[in-house]
């Protein structure tokens, strides 16, 4: 029985089935809303100080004189 490849394979698909299901219960749980909706608003956030790219000035490789 325990020799059996498919026995195994049953008992992985009920084992990722079981975690599916932890997730979608922790993620759907009323005092997690709180957290998500805060996380949502971070890209609209202005208090955040803004990041520019800055070229970096031009250095020659000592490989290439």
């Amino acid at each position: 029985m325990f020799n059996d490849l498919n026995f195994w394979r049953g008992i992985l698909t009920v084992l990722a089935f079981l975690c599916f299901i932890g997730i979608i219960i922790w993620v759907w749980r009323a005092g997690r809303k709180r957290g998500f909706d805060q996380a949502a608003e971070l890209p609209f956030d202005e208090n955040e100080p803004q990041f520019s790219r800055q070229a970096k000035p031009d250095t020659k490789d000592k490989n290439h004189e």
